[in-house]
């Protein structure tokens, strides 16, 4: 996998992470769950940051972002607190594996980005009820 490859496919892990976590928060009552619609809402605040960020980051490699598609599916029916909560940590969980494969095919100012974004998701997925990890985005060493 090229730099570009990686940074078109961490945008594309991305774009599908704003679109879930938009549809999460739109299913969650801020009056009856506040925590989790704060965790919900921050999430959604970085990924959209990342995004943006990742935009930039293809058009300085001299690459066509990635666009978003119409829609993604979702990691289940998003309809419970836990389904909501089982269905964040999906979403942090494939971050991190598009965050670890751009730690990999990057370097420098691309690849410390990546590192720490890749750290920030498997914190978030603490927060979503995960469990620490050696390896956070690797599924086989």
């Amino acid at each position: 996998m090229t730099p570009l490859e990686a940074l078109q496919a961490t945008l594309a892990g991305e774009h599908a992470a704003v679109y879930v976590y938009g549809v999460l928060g739109g299913r969650v009552s801020s009056s009856e769950h506040p925590d989790l619609m704060s965790r919900l809402t921050s999430a959604y605040t970085t990924h959209r940051r990342r995004r943006d960020q990742l935009t930039e980051r293809v058009q300085g490699a001299g690459g066509e972002p990635v666009a978003a598609e119409i829609s993604y599916e979702l990691p289940n029916r998003a309809g419970t607190t836990a389904q909501l909560e089982a269905a964040a940590l999906a979403t942090e969980r494939r971050c991190a594996e598009v965050y670890a494969q751009a730690v990999g095919a990057t370097s420098r100012r691309d690849r410390r980005w990546a590192v720490e974004a890749l750290v920030d998701t498997a914190v978030r997925q603490l927060g979503f009820g995960g469990r620490p990890e050696d390896f956070p985005g690797v599924s086989e060493l």
